[in-house]
């Protein structure tokens, strides 16, 4: 991308949307030069950088200094923060989920596309190079045909419980990844769809939210797909998927604890360099808002398998 740097201003300063300050820390072509911060703490860490500030959304908004908004704000307030900058006329890269319910959200999308704004959902795994390059192997058919996606994503230890009370549950905030992932490489959807849930969470206050859940299901073309989700990985963060082919079979380790969290500080700053490049009339390169439904409604769909009540042991024998 040429001229100037494309100014991004971010709305919620909290876990998320101190990730995306740090990939884009070193970026030439996107800078984030406002922040919206509920918090006075962070407002006055982050203030510490030179940006411009704000305690609320609007005065982040009506100071017209941005090119567009990300969203990194809790799930809780995606749609609510979605609306108030499409009535500013603001490009938007909101985080993933994009809000609890795939139907306000479906809602929500006739008013986007009704307003022409440029619109981009945040699942970052679409700009990691080692996936583009297996979606771009699966398309020209080297792995013959496809039998099973599994993806993995497992977590060094189980975020605050302030947060999980406002992340929408397991398949919401962390599955929601392996959905699009799956939709994305394979160009299929999701059909028949079950999951379980594993041993309840030793955490009171998780209520209803286990520490690991996993979801088995047909796509569309007629290949299954596996996602495993889990909060206690010792060794850090990982997340990686395997394609199996009657060709080949190709197994990605894209998110490695021995890395950190270097490769997905590299696909965020790739991501908010897309959608720079998107709203200065380039194609959309990462996930639409119809790509967000799909997703969060699978998600839903898992949700809801994981809390029917299981069959008693030994029914019908």
């Amino acid at each position: 991308m040429t001229g100037p740097a494309f100014r991004l201003g971010l709305i919620g300063a909290g876990r998320m949307g101190r990730t995306h300050l740090r990939a884009l820390a070193g970026s030439s072509t996107v800078t984030v030069t406002a922040v919206a911060e509920p918090v006075e703490a962070a407002r006055a860490e982050i203030a510490e950088g030179g940006r411009a500030v704000y305690a609320e959304v609007d005065e982040l908004l009506a100071a017209g200094n941005v090119d567009g908004v990300l969203i990194a704000a809790p799930t809780d307030r995606h749609l609510e923060l979605v609306s108030q900058v499409l009535a500013a006329g603001l490009p938007i890269l909101c985080e993933k989920p994009c809000g609890y319910s795939s139907a306000d959200l479906h809602e929500t999308a006739a008013t986007i596309r009704a307003r022409g704004v440029p619109f981009q959902v945040a699942y970052w795994r679409r700009y990691v190079p080692a996936l583009q390059e297996l979606r771009q192997r699966i398309e020209r058919g080297d792995l013959g045909e496809i039998h099973l996606y599994a993806s993995s994503q497992w977590d060094g230890q189980p975020p605050s419980p302030q947060f999980r009370a406002r992340s929408g549950g397991i398949f919401r905030d962390m599955g929601v990844h392996e959905f699009d992932q799956v939709r994305w490489l394979s160009g299929e959807e999701f059909a028949e769809l079950d999951a379980i849930a594993g041993p309840p969470s030793p955490d009171a206050e998780a209520g209803d939210d286990p520490d690991s859940a996993q979801a088995i299901a047909r796509l569309s073309g007629g290949a299954s797909a596996f996602v495993s989700l889990g909060r206690y990985y010792p060794v850090g963060d990982m997340a990686r998927v395997e394609v199996f082919g009657t060709r080949d079979a190709v197994r990605r380790d894209f998110l490695d604890p021995k890395d950190g969290e270097r490769a997905q500080l590299d696909a965020l700053a790739r991501q908010a360099e897309g959608f720079a490049a998107h709203v200065r009339g380039g194609p959309l390169t990462g996930a639409s808002v119809d790509d967000a439904v799909a997703a969060l409604h699978a998600a839903e769909r898992a949700a809801a398998a994981i809390l029917r009540e299981p069959a008693a042991a030994g029914a019908g024998t």
